[in-house]
């Protein structure tokens, strides 16, 4: 099978004065995963870095404007639609449980017939589309080899907790943990603007929770804490920006479900 060659592999937009959303169009739903970079007067924040198929920091230094600042990447957790171009950023942020991931990334696959039953079915379970023959519908570039696709070692150079706050001079963001999902996951609180940048916590499309490292106690736990937070927007790991009404029926659909409202 040939596959096109895309002119443009990442598309941008801004969400605000200092808000950038970058996704991957040509990646597979289950698989394009949501990039922000948000911009700060000491320092910029760059939220989850895709599947790196093609290189994101040129993408990222063309929307920054000041590049002698630095770039803290901050991974929500360590699946491999949220790691892919960690290792092209110095300062590299993740929670404990989520490091030795990001150093010692699984072997992955774009070839669908790669992926395991088991995973094959839970996508399909949780509601997503059927996988394409490949997990991307397009090259980067011409000649991109697709057997060749690796995730290389990211070490993480500074761990964060719950409660940690990024700092970006002036912008402050507190940090949560919210396992279910994954076990070290972690998300972003910005009590001022009341925006949750949430990770695959919580997103407006089928949530997994089903599968290694998913637990459904913690996750009940994290989105009766979320509910509780005031929030009014929601930047999630997949899928558009959502306000609190929406935040409010996702949460209350998945604890029905689990049988935990």
């Amino acid at each position: 099978m040939t596959l096109p060659v895309s002119d443009t592999w990442y598309r941008t937009e801004r969400l605000d004065a200092r808000t950038f959303l970058i996704i991957e169009p040509h990646v597979h739903p289950i698989f394009s995963a949501n990039i922000h970079l948000v911009l700060g007067r000491t320092a910029d924040l760059l939220i989850d870095s895709g599947m790196g198929i093609a290189p994101l920091k040129p993408v990222i230094d063309r929307l920054r404007q000041d590049t002698s600042k630095p770039v803290l990447c901050f991974s929500t957790h360590s699946h491999v639609d949220h790691i892919g171009a960690a290792h092209e950023f110095a300062q590299r942020l993740a929670h404990p449980l989520e490091a030795d991931e990001l150093a010692h990334p699984s072997a992955y696959s774009l070839n669908s017939a790669d992926i395991p039953a088991r995973f094959v079915t839970l996508f399909a379970n949780a509601g997503y589309p059927a996988l394409w023959p490949f997990l991307i519908d397009a090259l980067p570039f011409g000649g991109y080899a697709l057997d060749r696709y690796a995730i290389p070692p990211a070490p993480v150079t500074e761990t964060v907790v719950e409660g940690d706050i990024v700092d970006l001079g002036d912008w402050r963001a507190e940090v949560l943990h919210l396992p279910g999902h994954s076990p070290g996951q972690v998300g972003l609180w910005h009590a001022p603007s009341g925006r949750l940048f949430g990770a695959d916590a919580i997103y407006d499309g089928p949530l997994i929770y089903d599968g290694a490292g998913t637990s459904i106690p913690d996750y009940v736990t994290t989105l009766k804490r979320l509910r509780a937070l005031p929030v009014t927007t929601v930047h999630g790991g997949h899928d558009p920006a959502f306000g609190r009404k929406r935040f409010q029926s996702i949460i209350g659909h998945y604890l029905k479900l689990w049988g935990a409202d």
